[in-house]
């Protein structure tokens, strides 16, 4: 055990010093692209990507190609340098449609310069080596380190092997020695006692008496549970073909529910919002700062669905629909409106759909049974002050004053009174 100490001591000590050695060498580029590339995830992502085009130009083999001073000038204030003449910086605005890119002057030039470095390596391809695990062969500290360390789990795998075999055979001698007289002792005892119980628990005629009404009782309240939720999807959360996340669009980005849900304020259904709706922000908003410069998945089905092309950034002729799974579904002969609780009674969303701006994924949070709805319609106050009630309200005056009323002036000629 000694000589194994002091091996992994020697190990460890080999280690730690070619670790040091390593980290002396490269701390300063590294510290320079891992900046570059925070800076770069956080403001140049939404524009622009390394190998391909985005809203802006694939930015692969730029800082080679340009002269660092002017790129320096270029992303503080790209504007100011057109301005001014300069060709390039011409150039370029009118290749890429004459679109203006923000200016950075918050940037120091350091910080520019670490930008221009992460895109240089990130530029850079990884060598084949590198991909078949041979990039080590070219690095003697890297072999030395692999090598140390497969000695040394060798090592400590011998070690607990050895362990492990005496303490497993010790306990196969123990096993081996009380086996019988724990089966002599116990399997008799278990057998004695379960025979005595059933025998005393037949001749006990109240207890299987009672025994029977319990469990028939039991099974009357399941059966009498399970038909009376039949038809209740409370809980229910289908898989959707897209991910959409209402805690990052609803909760993170607080955007109105009546933005994509607009049927909410003028008719009966809330209606599902068309791709095209979804488009007028994912037309330049992909994500890509989270999948390391490529689109979302979830918003390229999006594109897939409309024919959308972000590179060309036009449409194609063969769109498809985007088959959305219904979660809250009422029986057809329940009439519900949504404009009438919207907007004349002013209930809120989340009154019947639960904390939507928390739902990672929508599942249907109320019942929507018939009691549900009653329950709520007994506790919940009228608001008077809304038209529909000030109209109702005149209605009623007119009737006391002996005034013709018809079925029409009270709204006996909408639609919904009959068809829905």
């Amino acid at each position: 055990m000694r000589t194994i100490s002091s091996v992994l001591g020697s190990l460890a000590r080999v280690v730690s010093t070619s670790l040091m050695l390593l980290f002396a060498v490269t701390t300063l580029h590294a510290q320079d692209v891992k900046e570059g590339e925070k800076i770069f995830k956080s403001k140049c992502t939404s524009c622009h990507a390394i190998d391909r085009k985005v809203v802006g130009p694939a930015l692969k083999g730029i800082p080679e190609t340009k002269d660092e001073a002017w790129l320096i000038k270029w992303i503080k204030n790209s504007q100011a340098l057109i301005a001014s003449g300069d060709a390039e910086a011409v150039k370029i605005f009118e290749e890429n449609n004459k679109l203006v890119m923000t200016s950075f002057t918050d940037l120091s030039d350091d910080q520019i310069k670490s930008v221009l470095a992460y895109i240089t390596d990130a530029s850079k391809e990884k060598p084949k080596e590198a991909a078949a695990g041979g990039a080590g062969a070219k690095d003697d500290n890297a072999s030395m380190f692999m090598i140390l360390g497969l000695i040394a789990i060798v090592v400590l795998a011998v070690v607990v092997i050895v362990v492990l075999n005496r303490v497993i055979r010790t306990l196969e001698n123990v096993i081996a020695k009380n086996q019988e007289a724990i089966a002599a002792q116990q399997e008799p005892e278990d057998s004695q006692r379960f025979v005595k119980f059933a025998k005393a628990f037949v001749k006990n005629k109240k207890l299987v008496g009672f025994t029977v009404l319990m469990l028939v009782a039991l099974l009357a309240v399941g059966g009498w549970k399970t038909m009376w939720n039949v038809g209740v999807h409370q809980g229910y959360q289908p898989v959707q073909p897209i991910k959409f996340s209402h805690q990052i669009h609803a909760g993170v980005n607080k955007i109105e529910c009546q933005y994509c849900h607009g049927g909410a304020f003028k008719s009966k259904n809330a209606s599902i919002p068309s791709a095209n709706v979804c488009m007028n922000c994912h037309n330049t908003i992909t994500a890509s700062e989270h999948y390391d410069g490529e689109i979302s998945p979830e918003i390229a089905k999006i594109y897939r669905a409309l024919d959308w092309n972000p590179d060309t950034r036009t449409y194609g002729n063969n769109p498809k629909p985007i088959q959305w799974v219904r979660i809250h579904n009422l029986p057809d002969f329940a009439y519900f409106n949504h404009s009438q609780h919207v907007v004349v009674a002013g209930v809120e969303c989340q009154t019947c759909h639960g904390p939507i701006q928390n739902m990672e994924e929508v599942y249907q949070y109320s019942p929507l049974t018939m009691k549900w709805c009653v329950d709520c319609h007994k506790k919940t106050d009228i608001k008077s002050d809304n038209k529909y009630y000030e109209d109702l309200i005149k209605a009623h005056e007119r009737i006391k004053k002996g005034e013709k009323m018809t079925a029409a002036m009270i709204g006996g000629l909408e639609c919904g009174k009959c068809h829905y």
